[in-house]
Order: structure tokens, then C-alpha cells, then sequence
């Protein structure tokens, strides 16, 4: 199943757009998507390795949607005695909108507008995390986004996104058909099937970013995680 990428076709949640209710209802049911379907999941079993009583750590979050992973972030490290801070990027001002205000009982996160790939940022960061949003890029794109990820992070990163293949496939025609049939979702929940990058292509695109001796996995719900973190953890 040979991945399909139109970069002159983005999905409907990624073109210009205000703040509408067809928009308010794609992002919230991308966030039950997330929950039910294997990302919290995925992010709690390395913050589960990482997060301990009494740090203090920087994360940030790229491709931040409307905020549900520092959310969880934030929730994690508060329930494990930790603080933590999470600076949250995405380039559409609408759903940032939209972020902030579902954000309102969190004051660790601060939300900002910028371009994955380009905004400006010399700091450095504990945690260095991007959910669900590599298969939005072309390959080169991609690869600029995890070597950007790396350079980012003096600690951990973790990059988790779809796995290509006929579980994602059918998944997303079903998921789409039954339940979440929005106009957007059901739009953009199957071009991600097909835009995603397989298990292999994703290791592909780690190590032309300069990864070294990092760790994946293959995870429930057609997911799939590639991380690094120091030796030792």
C-alpha cells in the first residue's frame, strides 16, 4: 500500500480558516480519538519513564491542535509531584483560539503561532514531543521536522503518528461512516490513513534526520511511536 501525499491538497483542518462550529467539532473529536483510540496512551507509557517526583521540566509540544497533549502533560506531572511548563506551537491562530480557551484552568501552557519548521526558538527543552502530525508533511518536510524535534530537546523526544496499512484504512472509513461523521473528520480522518508513513518509512525518515540509537514501536490502533532518550532510562 504505497502512501498518497498531495502537498497542493491539505487537509481541511490545516487551510485558513476562522473559528467555526464545523471546526470546534473536528477538534473535539479528534480529542476522542486520541483518548479512545491509543495517543494518551502512548504519551503515558514514556511520561511513565520520564516524569518524576519533584522535576522541574520544560516540554514542548509541536503541531499542538487544540492542546489535549499538554493537557495530559500537565496533568501527569501534577498527579507525580513534578513541575512542568509546556510551550505549545501551531500555526492556525483559530484553533490556538480554541486551545487556549479549553486551557483556561491551565497556566503552564502557554500557546504560540509559528510554523513547525521555521519558528524562531533557541531554547532548549526537556521533553520534545509531536502527536499525529508527521504524515501531514511531505518526506523531506518530515525529516526537517525530526531533526528539528532533536535539536530542540537536551533530553527526551518523542514523535507518534499513524502506521499505514489496511487496520488504518478500513479503521478510518468505519470510524468515519458510524460515528464521527463530520464533514471535516470523515474528510480528514481518511486522507491521514493515507497519508501516513509505514513502520519502515518511518525509521527511514529518523535516520536521515541524524537520529542515532533511537527506540520504536508499533502501538494498538494502527499507532506507532519513535522516542529518544538518554542511556540508562
Amino acid at each position: 500500500m504505497k502512501r498518497q501525499f498531495d502537498p497542493a491538497a491539505p487537509e481541511l483542518m490545516d487551510r485558513p480558516q476562522p473559528v467555526t462550529p464545523e471546526l470546534v467539532s473536528d477538534l473535539r473529536n479528534l480529542r476522542q480519538l486520541n483518548r479512545y483510540f491509543g495517543s494518551y496512551a502512548l504519551i503515558e507509557h514514556l511520561l511513565r519513564r520520564w516524569v518524576r517526583p519533584s522535576e522541574q521540566l520544560r516540554v514542548l509540544d509541536l503541531a499542538t491542535g487544540s492542546g489535549d497533549i499538554p493537557r495530559l502533560v500537565i496533568d501527569y506531572a501534577r498527579k507525580a509531584g513534578a513541575t512542568a511548563t509546556v510551550d505549545a506551537i501551531d500555526q492556525q491562530e483559530s484553533t490556538l483560539k480554541i486551545a487556549r480557551d479549553l486551557s483556561a484552568n491551565y497556566p503552564e501552557i502557554v500557546f504560540k503561532t509559528g510554523d513547525v519548521l521555521n519558528f524562531e526558538d533557541s531554547a532548549k527543552y526537556d521533553i520534545v514531543l509531536c502527536s499525529l502530525a508527521l504524515h501531514h508533511f511531505g518526506d523531506d518536510a518530515a525529516v526537517q521536522l525530526l531533526r528539528r524535534c532533536r535539536e530542540l530537546s537536551r533530553r527526551y523526544v518523542l514523535v507518534s503518528d499513524l502506521r499505514r496499512g489496511l487496520l488504518a484504512t478500513i479503521g478510518a472509513y468505519l470510524l468515519t461512516a458510524f460515528i464521527f461523521r463530520d464533514s471535516m473528520t470523515r474528510t480528514d480522518a481518511r486522507l491521514s490513513a493515507a497519508r501516513a508513513f509505514s513502520f519502515r518509512e518511518f525509521r527511514s525518515l529518523a535516520e536521515r534526520a541524524g537520529w542515532k540509537n533511537f527506540r520504536r514501536r508499533k502501538f494498538h490502533f494502527a499507532r506507532q511511536a519513535i522516542w529518544l532518550e538518554p542511556e540508562g532510562t
